[in-house]
């Protein structure tokens, strides 16, 4: 029993002995291999490699990937006409030489991503002191975006190489500060009300306009209907006259009689009509006694 505890024992030494000195490279990552304190190795491919075991070698590994930066403070810069502008941005970067990383700037990509920060918006407030705010949301911002790439990638190519490589940096907000973006909202909405106020005023005009040539026109067209129809009336009137004329003047004595009628229809339109006179003196009923005589000699 003692002899297979020992041999048990012995096995799990070795086991533990020999995970020591293997370990495993992602292809997302770079395996750096550190000997007594420096860098031994920079494993860049994927796979099984084989170390010392701890304390002589340790590896740790880095993100060979694609980052991303996004700017986190929110502390204005100002322009070349002295308006203090609120930017958001973000940086695209990648560790490109780990023992260049490493020996100067860090062991992790937290620490490049600091020290990338402070760089890039150092290079932000040295572009956009030489520009207006005018030129930040025009076009040329591209070659301000393009300036401050270059400006960083000058930084960290420099006399000691960061080993990281700046792929792209973008501009995605432009602003006023805070108390300006308000002062600027309300100058805003102020012309908004003025514009709005005059197109009202000015429809209100173009309205009473419309309106009093529609009364014009109005006017107009009843006044010429009028007129075409008292001309009308005016010539029915002579053209039945003249037929009067022409019937009455054939035979007076009968047009007398029929305008006698016409005189006795008027007086009594109405059954509440009454008058009082004597029929054998008045010149009203003449016709009628000159007619009751001319019955009585035929």
């Amino acid at each position: 029993m003692n002899r297979i505890g020992l041999i048990f024992s012995s096995l799990l030494v070795l086991l533990a002995l020999a995970s020591s000195t293997l370990f495993v490279v992602d292809q997302r990552q770079f395996g750096v291999v550190y000997a007594l304190g420096e860098i031994k190795e920079v494993i860049t491919e994927p796979g099984l490699n084989f170390k010392l075991p701890p304390p002589f070698q340790n590896v740790s590994y880095i993100d060979k990937r694609l980052l991303t930066l996004d700017s986190s403070d929110t502390e204005p810069m100002l322009t070349a006409e002295k308006q203090r502008v609120v930017i958001d941005w973000y940086v695209r970067w990648r560790i490109s030489e780990p023992k260049e990383y490493i020996r100067n700037v860090g062991l992790n990509e937290g620490a490049g991503a600091n020290q990338l920060n402070r760089v890039v918006r150092n290079a932000f407030q040295e572009e956009i002191n030489k520009r207006t705010v005018k030129e930040l949301l025009s076009l040329k911002r591209e070659d301000l975006m393009a300036d401050v790439k270059a400006e960083v990638l000058d930084k960290v190519r420099g006399a000691k190489p960061w080993g990281v490589d700046v792929v792209d940096v973008r501009i995605t907000r432009v602003d006023y500060v805070e108390a300006i973006t308000e002062s600027v909202y309300r100058r805003m909405e102020a012309e908004r009300k003025r514009v709005a106020n005059e197109l009202r005023s000015t429809g209100a005009a173009e309205g009473e306009k419309i309106r009093a040539d529609a009364d014009r026109q109005r006017e107009i067209t009843v006044a010429n209907a009028y007129r075409d129809a008292q001309t009308i009336k005016g010539q029915g009137d002579a053209e039945a006259a003249r037929i009067y004329a022409e019937a009455f003047g054939s035979d007076p004595q009968f047009a007398q009689f029929y305008r006698s009628l016409d005189a006795y229809k008027a007086s009594f339109s109405s059954k509440s009509d009454v008058m009082v006179v004597d029929p054998s003196s008045s010149e009203f009923f003449k016709v009628f006694r000159g007619g009751n005589a001319a019955g009585a000699k035929k």
